[in-house]
């Protein structure tokens, strides 16, 4: 009867940690409160905006789901996720007036049966935080612990913060970001249908989201890819680390696919430099033209405006049908 009682006791308190467990699911699930973005321009489809997503990774900020015209519960999406996503759908709302024209580019493609059905997730920055989020934290291993040294005291001395939250980014992305997702929308949430995409920082952010979770992603876009890693500067080591930590951490090339681009404007110009440093480490690692792409926009500048007139490339490599 002793055993019996202590089973029973242990059942009990198995049955109520479950249940307060699903209390706190349920209480968090509560906490993302997401509605219709009326306010916005749009060309087509419908933006939908968690204000605030919560994260116990990252300082939470607003994430937007952009859906397709004629959405519907009764067939599959793919999911792009996207950084930086403020600029993406509404010139009049972005801090230069400029956007990608995402939504504008995704309808005409979907329209003329060039790329699968799919949906854009899209993650804002926080401007004062955004190169601390979306540098790929890993790289500095591969900074000598002497220029590592000279970094972070010329960041000190510049009252910059070297707290570096790229793998914490990940981890929102991943682990908070898009359950959210695959639960509340019709979408697959097998690898071959998620991808991840984004400019300058965002574009580094991108390579290291695929090379980090490359069960996760199946391909990523890089626009304007900022190897530079940071400002530029002198003898500055944070591209050959970028490229040390790439060589160690590539995606396999049998089951990825990656996108770059640069133009040669602006802080584009910064770029051209590392193009065949690049494709020297895709190509010897079994990349070929069928699943990497590294394209030069000549005359082309570091702003949404060059970026919208050629995002149909990045669009179309990673969703066609």
């Amino acid at each position: 009867m002793k055993k019996i009682l202590i089973l029973l006791a242990i059942t009990i308190c198995i049955s109520c940690h479950k249940t307060e467990k699903d209390k706190k699911q349920e209480s968090s699930k509560l906490a993302i409160k997401a509605y219709k973005l009326s306010s916005t321009t749009l060309a087509a489809g419908k933006l939908i905006r968690i204000d605030s997503f919560p994260s116990k990774f990252i300082t939470p900020r607003p994430v937007d789901v952009w859906l397709p015209e004629n959405y519907s519960s009764e067939k599959k999406y793919a999911v792009l996720y996207m950084h930086d996503g403020q600029n993406l759908f509404d010139a009049t709302t972005t801090w230069n007036k400029q956007e990608w024209m995402i939504d504008e580019a995704a309808t005409k493609l979907m329209k003329d049966g060039i790329v699968k059905d799919f949906i854009v997730v899209a993650i804002h920055n926080i401007p004062q935080i955004r190169w601390q989020d979306l540098f790929p934290e890993q790289a500095m291993d591969f900074v000598s612990k002497e220029a590592k040294e000279n970094l972070y005291a010329e960041a000190k001395k510049n009252n910059f913060s070297t707290n570096l939250k790229g793998d914490d980014y990940l981890e929102f992305l991943v682990s908070e970001v898009k359950p959210y997702v695959d639960k509340t929308y019709a979408v697959y949430a097998n690898k071959e249908n998620t991808f991840v995409m984004g400019s300058s920082m965002g574009g580094l952010m991108s390579i290291y989201a695929v090379a980090e979770y490359p069960n996760v992603f199946a391909g990523g876009a890089c626009i304007s890819t900022h190897w530079v890693g940071g400002s530029p500067s002198e003898n500055n080591p944070l591209p050959e680390a970028i490229f040390a930590y790439l060589e160690e951490n590539l995606p396999d090339s049998k089951s990825h696919k990656m996108y770059f681009d640069y133009g040669n404007k602006t802080l584009d110009q910064l770029y051209p430099q590392y193009a065949s440093k690049v494709d020297s480490i895709f190509l010897k690692n079994g990349y070929t033209k069928y699943n990497y792409k590294n394209l030069f926009f000549e005359g082309t500048n570091h702003s949404e405006k060059s970026w919208q007139k050629r995002v149909d490339i990045p669009l179309t490599f990673l969703l066609k049908k």
